[in-house]
């Protein structure tokens, strides 16, 4: 037998080698603290676009939510050179709620941008995404941004802050060498970084390199990444794109082999019951990252980031091998906190402001949503026209109902559920929070009162820096039960004037601490159909606060506002003023509305109770009644408790 025969039979270990022109990072960081900004900076400094492209604020923030909010929602994938080494970067969502997609984009890295503010210093979310970097061993650099805020000039705040990343680091328990993190301090927003704490003052008179180079120099100072080129090939699918003229498009980082156009591959992948699945199919199309751009490769090698065209049936955590490689582990991210129940839209005026979708269309478009969010669970109720969508916030539930307007859906929701669990001894457990609060010192005492009632557990309380206007500021950290949080978002940001910051980080579960009042006010109700008039409404606004105007269409058993009782009241809000011949006095026929309270999408799941529905349409966000008659449902707050 030839040497070349006794190879295959024996077939040797793979030597792995690493890639040197290539390098995968994420930029990972709390809310707000400049993200998007700097990776908009990297990709302009490293010449991604010609000089005659025009570029937008927030390039990587494309979804038109992530635009309005401010905030970014799901991880997005782009790419710059430097040199002759390309680099593949990740920009990860910043809030709690999205942690499912920090979660199954790290597996795609070798290392990470911590992004830090100067003033806030890491926040809940950064130790979130923190912990996540540190068990995957990745290599993590230090930028402390907004070194331009005027809190931080000329005071120990940046120093401080670089501290309490270092005391971060060890908490999570990190690796000496993880510890030993290069420092970098930038200005996003005006595209500068230095690694000189004390030359700060000289960039902020505009003196300096106004350059992002010494954050390149440590992006190329990551390792590149460790891949065998010889063995089968390995993908693991962390993301779904779409494509109108390809299809499915499976988004992930080749951990071996190599992809060609034209090959065949097999789908290891898990079916409804949980069992294992294969299929086979033929690689279509290869595409990679340019810039922002999606451009078509011949070939993908390992340890680079691209897409797969070719198989329509994918689900994220879906391996993609050759015929000898074995699956890898599916992404595995934490369980769901809370439910919302989702059903048809059963109101009278259904069908008439957006597609009243029957109920199989509506189940069909939830399993879509979950299958591309790992993060999202489904699950069907006993009612065949209403379904369970189990995730971790408001925040994300609210994200999910608004996509659903947009593309045109009519369809009703319920207030959101915390997820309740048993242990063995028969002991009712709920999840628990670490909320984090920066507000105010005035406004401590009226906050701390709102959530001790909500049965929060007071932990620390300490001295904050003082933010834009220099008032003294607190920072409170309470333990509270997720049911206390449920609902608090409106209330927090009045009572603390709107600047007041809020953040939150899961405990795990612990036994039930008892009843939380919700809500308590009850509900102005309409008791028939019709117009609303000024007439009615000026008699009514007298028992409560109105969220309607007047030439509104009502119907019996829609919410028209809240009652400044406990118990709810149905009124008639379409009652006409009788017309006579007989004149009085000249204010005869005036009558004055004191104020509409305007609901939105978030302040309607923040304020409904388990009895009620919020309807959603593209047009309108209206609050009802489960059940519409007024014969047929109590009023008294006691017969619902």
């Amino acid at each position: 037998m030839s040497n070349k025969n006794l190879a295959q039979l024996f077939r040797e270990p793979f030597v792995t080698h690493s890639v040197e022109t290539l390098r995968n990072i994420c930029i990972i960081a709390h809310v707000d603290h400049g993200k998007t900004t700097l990776v908009d900076y990297l990709l302009k400094q490293a010449g991604t676009f010609a000089s005659h492209e025009v570029t937008d604020d927030r390039m990587m923030d494309s979804d038109s939510q992530e635009r309005e909010r401010g905030i970014t929602i799901s991880a997005k994938n782009a790419s710059f050179r430097l040199g002759n080494v390309k680099v593949n970067v990740v920009d990860t969502p910043g809030h709690a709620d999205f942690g499912g997609e920090v979660e199954r984009i790290m597996d795609m890295v070798d290392g990470a941008i911590l992004l830090v503010d100067a003033v806030e210093g890491p926040l809940p979310q950064t130790r979130f995404v923190l912990q996540k970097a540190i068990e995957k061993n990745l290599k993590i650099v230090l930028c402390i941004n907004k070194v331009d805020r005027p809190e931080a000039i000329g005071t120990p705040m940046i120093s401080e802050c670089v501290d309490k990343a270092f005391d971060l680091f060890i908490e999570l328990g990190a690796s000496e060498e993880q510890c030993d993190f290069p420092i970098v301090y930038a200005c996003a927003r005006q595209g500068w970084c230095t690694k000189d704490s004390d030359a700060i003052p000289t960039f902020l008179e505009g003196g300096g390199e106004r350059t992002l180079k010494p954050l390149f120099d440590e992006i190329l100072a990551i390792p590149a990444p460790v891949v065998d080129d010889s063995a089968d090939l390995q993908m693991l699918v962390s993301n779904i794109a779409y494509s109108d003229y390809l299809g499915n498009l499976a988004l992930g980082r080749l951990r071996a082999g190599t992809a060609k156009r034209n090959q065949g591959l097999i789908r290891h992948g898990v079916n409804s019951a949980g069992s294992a699945t294969i299929e086979k199919f033929q690689v279509f199309r290869l595409l990679s990252y340019e810039g922002m751009k999606q451009v078509e490769v011949e070939e993908l090698r390992a340890g680079d980031i691209g897409l797969i065209a070719g198989c329509e049936n994918l689900e994220i955590g879906d391996t993609l091998a050759g015929p000898n490689a074995e699956p890898l582990p599916r992404i595995k991210v934490e369980e769901p906190t809370m439910r919302m129940i989702f059903s048809i839209n059963t109101t009278p005026n259904s069908g008439r402001e957006g597609k009243a979708i029957q109920s199989r269309e509506l189940r069909q478009r939830l399993l879509n949503e979950v299958r591309n969010n790992v993060a999202l669970r489904f699950e069907d109720t006993e009612t065949a026209d209403q379904f369970y969508v189990l995730g971790r916030g408001e925040l994300q539930f609210g994200i999910l109902i608004e996509k659903m307007r947009r593309e045109g859906y009519e369809f009703m929701v319920g207030r959101p559920n915390v997820l309740m669990r048993t242990d063995a001894d028969g002991v009712r457990l709920e999840p628990m929070e670490k909320m984090f609060l920066d507000l105010p010192e005035v406004c401590a005492g009226e906050v701390t009162k709102m959530y001790q009632q909500r049965k929060g557990e007071l932990l620390t309380y300490d001295a904050a820096a003082a933010i834009g206007t220099g008032e003294p500021r607190v920072r409170l950290t309470f333990k509270i039960p997720t049911r206390g949080m449920l609902g608090t978002n409106s209330m927090y940001k009045t009572a603390t004037r709107g600047s007041g910051l809020i953040s939150s980080e899961s405990l795990g579960y612990e036994p039930h601490t008892g009843t939380i009042h919700h809500r308590f006010t009850g509900c102005l109700i309409a008791d028939r159909a019709g117009k609303t008039t000024e007439y009615a409404l000026s008699k009514i606004q007298e028992r409560g606060v109105l969220f309607v105007d007047e030439s509104v269409d009502v119907y019996e058993g829609m919410i028209i506002g809240e009652c400044a009782k406990e118990n709810d009241l149905n009124v008639n809000a379409v009652l006409p003023k009788k017309l006579t011949n007989i004149r009085t006095t000249g204010s005869d026929g005036l009558t004055n509305l004191y104020g509409i309270k305007k609901m939105s999408l978030e302040r309607c799941i923040e304020w409904i109770d388990d009895d009620e529905w919020i309807e959603v349409t593209p047009k309108t966000i209206r609050l009802r009644k489960k059940v519409l008659p007024a014969n047929m449902r109590s009023v008294r707050k006691a017969d619902k408790d």
